[in-house]
């Protein structure tokens, strides 16, 4: 199939759930449990994966060797939303070389010593590389809004801390993404919208296999007590945040098969879209490459 016929495909895929204008955004609006009408088994699902994957190495190979674009790719969910999994599967074939994921867990005593974006801006990647963020800046305004206390530990002065605190970070996250856009930095954002149904039966699983019950953790059951805090903190975050240089892919979470291929075509689509190509090599360069065959081809 031509390349742009594939394009095409991916675009009935991922457009329904790509945010670029957060006015009147509802998550009500967005189906966990929707595939598009698109059925099909297991190891199909698989297949085209794959070759989204290849795709997408092709396109990274070219992003390391051009050196001037970054790519910064966001996930953000509820617990048992698949961002692991999806992250494992989606980016299987691009070079560790040119790729790094980042955890970000509890803030340490140095990360609360600074400004909330400071240890955000430490990770970011560089230059021909993709940095995926597992857990992102957002974090400081889904977990911290929810769990105030965790809010008072950062230490701010008090005449920052009204009830404007909000919706000041989220213009403070809006403003750091458009410079990193101006920087050459593309961002994409994933919120994996699990239902909560969906997440009871995957912590379910997790308790009856015991080879997965290293996956859950008793803080999991808890945090499902603040489901609809959880949920209209998204709300918000992505309402406030979504733009064209940086949007949001409320991506359903429901069947993992599904949320994987969403992902990788909307990667795909955002790499394609920066007309990547391999250097060329000047007329100089060119010298100096005949030099070194010839001085190879010398060699005893």
């Amino acid at each position: 199939m031509p390349r742009k016929e594939i394009l095409d495909q991916i675009q009935h895929y991922i457009h329904p759930f790509r945010v670029t204008n957060g006015k009147g955004f509802q998550l009500k609006d967005f189906d966990p449990d929707d595939t598009r009408g698109l059925k099909m088994e297991k190891g199909e699902a698989a297949e085209l994966l794959q070759r989204g994957t290849q795709w997408l190495a092709e396109e990274q190979d070219m992003l390391y060797a051009q050196d001037r674009w970054s790519l910064l790719l966001v996930f953000q969910a509820m617990d048992a939303a698949g961002k692991d999994s999806t992250i494992k599967h989606v980016m299987s074939g691009v070079n560790p070389q040119g790729c790094q994921v980042v955890s970000f867990k509890q803030p340490s005593r140095e990360d609360l010593a600074h400004d909330f974006l400071w240890r955000y801006v430490m990770r970011l990647p560089e230059r021909g590389r993709i940095g995926i963020f597992n857990r992102s800046y957002y974090e400081e305004v889904l977990v911290v809004r929810v769990h105030e206390d965790i809010l008072k530990r950062q230490r701010l002065p008090p005449s920052f801390m009204g009830k404007h605190i909000w919706d000041e970070r989220l213009a403070d996250i809006a403003h750091f993404e458009n410079y990193l856009m101006r920087q050459g930095v593309v961002i994409l954002k994933f919120f994996l919208h699990v239902s909560r149904e969906e997440q009871k039966k995957r912590f379910m699983k997790r308790l009856d296999s015991p080879e997965k019950n290293w996956k859950f953790s008793a803080s999991d059951v808890h945090e499902r007590k603040y489901w609809r805090d959880y949920m209209r903190s998204f709300e918000e975050a992505i309402g406030a945040t979504a733009t064209e240089h940086a949007p949001w892919y409320v991506v359903p979470a429901d069947n993992k098969w599904f949320t994987r291929l969403v992902v990788a075509a909307a990667i795909v689509e955002a790499v394609e879209q920066l007309d990547l190509a391999y250097p060329k090599v000047s007329a100089e360069q060119r010298k100096e490459l005949a030099a070194a065959r010839a001085e190879l081809a010398r060699e005893a």
